[in-house]
This record gives C-alpha cells, sequence and structure tokens, in this order.
C-alpha cells in the first residue's frame, strides 16, 4: 500500500471528517485521479515529437500515455481533425498515490527558485490545475535523451464540493501552497 495512501486512511480521513463535521465518511473528500497533460504543437512538423513526448510521460507517471488527436480542424493554426496534438495520462489507484508522492517530495523541491505552488488554481467544484514548464524536474527523465524542454498540465480531480475542502485535502496531503 502506498505510504501516502495509508496516511491519508489512517490520519487525513478522520482530521478533515472532524474539521468540516462530517456526518457520513463517505463525505470526506479524497483524491479521485490525476491527470497529466502535454501538448505537442510541433508534431505536425515533426512526426517523432510526439513519440518523444510519450515515452517521457510513461517514464514520469509509470503508465502508458495515450496521444491526443484534434477534434476539429483549425485553419488558423494549420491543423487537420484527427492530427496527433498532445499526449495524456489518467492515474487512478495506487499508481496515483505514488505519482502524488514523489511529485511533492522529490520532483517540485527540484524546481529552480520554488516557494511553492498557488493555492488559487482551484476551479470552484474543488479540482486544482498545476502548470510545470519543464519535464527536466522529474528524476526519471535523463537530460541527455531530451530534444526539448516541455511543460505539463496536472490536473488533480477530487470529491470536494468546494475548494476550501480540495485546498485542506491536498494541504494534508502534503501540497507545498504559497503562504499567504
Amino acid at each position: 500500500m502506498p505510504r501516502l495512501k495509508d496516511r491519508y486512511a489512517s490520519d487525513i480521513a478522520p482530521a478533515l471528517m472532524k474539521k468540516f463535521e462530517y456526518k457520513s465518511v463517505m463525505q470526506v473528500p479524497k483524491l479521485d485521479k490525476i491527470v497529466i497533460n502535454v501538448g505537442c504543437g510541433d508534431a505536425r512538423d515533426n512526426a517523432k515529437a510526439v513519440d518523444a513526448v510519450v515515452r517521457d510521460i510513461t517514464a514520469i507517471a509509470g503508465q502508458k500515455a495515450v496521444v491526443t488527436k484534434a477534434r476539429k480542424s483549425v485553419a488558423n493554426f494549420k491543423l487537420r481533425e484527427g492530427m496527433s496534438v498532445g499526449v495524456k495520462v489518467t492515474l487512478r489507484s495506487d499508481r496515483m498515490w505514488e505519482f502524488l508522492d514523489r511529485l511533492f517530495n522529490v520532483a517540485l523541491p527540484r524546481v529552480r527558485d520554488f516557494r511553492g505552488i498557488s493555492a488559487n488554481a482551484f476551479d470552484g467544484r474543488g479540482n486544482y490545475a498545476l502548470g510545470i514548464k519543464e519535464q527536466l524536474i522529474f528524476p526519471e527523465i535523463d537530460y541527455d535523451k531530451i530534444e526539448k524542454i516541455r511543460g505539463m498540465d496536472i490536473i488533480f480531480v477530487t470529491t470536494a464540493q468546494s475548494d476550501e475542502e480540495a485546498r485542506e485535502l491536498l494541504s494534508q496531503l502534503g501540497a507545498p501552497f504559497i503562504r499567504s
């Protein structure tokens, strides 16, 4: 059982239940899934760019990444329907907990001049979006084998009903929010 999942079950869930005064344990917010998304705009010119991104994201997530295709044609972007435009992976269960642990304790502290992550990136329904500028902060990525530095979006989907509940859940899990 992942370390963070065990801590959630034993310490965090009871603390949240007490703080928000839930009547049932089913009301306690929990992490549902983590989605990692990388946009690859240069894929139309360079066919191998998508393969490199898939390799990187698969190494980071520990799960095979899926290539996303364009739904519509957009003439201004020289984009045709069905062209590869990015890569995504959805993590659930134990892989999700392991990734979250590595993100908060290993990867984010490796960011240069890191002061914390914004506490304002919630969507109003208890989900949190985090943007990362480069994939090099993950120890799984070999610096010599990357062709281009790419950013990624990491979305934490929770069962929380409000941003306040989700913020408390993520901070209890170890999210390094900026103290304001």
